[in-house]
């Protein structure tokens, strides 16, 4: 079987993937700051590299079929200090340029990079929206702090086309998983009984459950004809509020107090951060929908009960 490379490997959705391919039978080599060996599964490895020292290990590279690209800082782990903000750029679009490097100065038979950006590209929605489903591939950066990082995101990986690589940018939304991220957020104050309901709860959120984003990044990196950006989103996009409450009845029954927690409190608590959490991004699906790509979990409902049900 092929083998994929995958950077970032070590988080959320890289940790999630690599169960997807190792599934699948691909060799999976996840290269890393500090790379551990692999006892339990004969098919994945892993492999060195240092971003800041520009060192990867060309081995890997001469290995790798395929290259799904997941390397960056988190956006919402901490505060946004002008030092943060750097780091989260420079992790993305330094990391693109080291790979895209050694796909030069070596011999590799990569046939192409998938790699992940966010639909933080997209600004707040307007009313009445220009597309019918929402924010669609075609549509300009916002020129807001996310939305500069993901246009520099992309344009850094950009240059791997020019050595007659396919590349695929996929925009993920909310990424829904038990093992972590929003989702686990969003379970926290339900285990005392609250359902916190961030600002008005109106803001839209556009989500996408785990295990159909695994499956979208294989999909694109097995098809030939897929190129370009795409969403990564649910076809179904829900408020903030519809999604806690929701979650916090299949999660606590009757037994739960719904809590508004006022846009002050949230600006106060997480700073600039607070404007990504309140603001109402509708995210279109209907390109990758196109190409003929299914959902398992189309819709928030499917999704919650699938999450709950393995929790």
């Amino acid at each position: 079987m092929p083998a994929v490379l995958i950077t970032g490997g070590t988080g959320l959705i890289g940790k999630n993937l690599t169960r997807h391919l190792a599934a699948k039978g691909y060799d999976v080599i996840i290269i890393s700051r500090q790379p551990v060996s692999a006892l339990r599964n004969p098919g994945i490895t892993y492999a060195n590299w240092n971003i800041e020292q520009k060192k990867i290990d060309t081995d890997a590279i001469a290995k790798a079929d395929y290259i799904i690209n997941l390397a960056g800082a988190g956006v919402m782990e901490k505060k946004w200090t002008k030092k943060y903000k750097k780091e989260i750029i420079e992790s993305r679009t330094k990391s693109s340029e080291l790979l895209i490097k050694a796909l030069q100065e070596n011999t590799n038979h990569v046939k192409a990079i998938i790699s992940v950006s966010a639909i933080g590209w997209y600004g707040q929605d307007t009313k009445p929206l220009l597309h019918k489903n929402g924010f669609v591939e075609t549509d300009p950066a916002d020129e807001n702090f996310l939305g500069e990082t993901c246009r520099l995101w992309e344009e850094s990986i950009e240059p791997v086309t020019k050595q007659d690589k396919r590349l695929v940018k996929l925009r993920t939304g909310i990424v829904l998983s038990n093992e972590g991220g929003a989702f686990a957020e969003f379970k926290k104050s339900l285990r005392f009984g609250i359902a916190a309901i961030l600002g008005s709860g109106k803001q839209v959120l556009s989500w996408i459950h785990i295990e159909d984003l695994c499956r979208m990044f294989i999909y694109a990196m097995e098809n030939e004809k897929l190129s370009g950006n795409y969403n990564a989103v649910a076809p179904l996009p829900v408020n903030n509020k519809k999604l806690i409450l929701k979650l916090a009845k299949k999660m606590r029954g009757q037994f739960y107090i719904p809590v508004h927690v006022p846009q002050f409190v949230l600006k106060l608590i997480l700073g600039e951060r607070s404007i990504e959490i309140l603001k109402s991004a509708t995210v279109s699906s209907e390109k990758i929908k196109t190409t003929g790509f299914t959902f398992l979990y189309p819709t928030i409902d499917a999704a919650l009960k699938e999450l709950q049900a393995i929790n």
